[in-house]
């Protein structure tokens, strides 16, 4: 049913969830702990961010069946289209595309969930294909 291959898929997932966590940091903030900060670098939102460039990069590595089937896989998951309508979320991925995918993905809040809830409507189980890049 696919041609992204679910180690692809969890890596992905796994990306987007770490992306999903980070939170934007307050310059007015106080109450710094520096023997914290360190270990929350990871979940700050930056310009210069490697979670970000390495969701973007593996988005943008698929060629464009797999791209497309990553966005109709997302509005399946959010329930835009059912596990029936499958052809048709991919036909309609496949004439929506208009820029990279990769800006509209990252873009999307909930970005792991909504592939998740995809990928199981379908019938797809992600144990064992998530953390590892394929």
């Amino acid at each position: 049913m696919l041609t992204i291959t679910l180690e692809k898929l969890g890596f992905i997932i796994e990306k987007a969830r770490e992306f999903d966590a980070e939170v934007l940091i307050d310059a007015d903030e106080d109450g710094s702990n520096p023997a914290d900060d360190d270990e929350r670098e990871i979940l700050v939102q930056s310009d210069d961010n490697p979670t970000e460039e390495e969701l973007r990069g593996a988005i943008e590595g698929l060629n464009t069946d797999e791209q497309d089937e990553l966005v109709a896989l997302v509005w399946v998951g959010r329930g835009d289209f059912s596990r029936d309508e499958w052809p048709e979320a991919l036909r309609e991925a496949r004439q929506a595309r208009s820029g990279p995918t990769s800006d509209y993905l990252v873009g999307t809040p909930l970005l792991a969930d909504y592939l998740e809830e995809g990928a199981a409507a379908l019938g797809l189980s992600l144990d064992g294909y998530e953390g590892e890049r394929p």
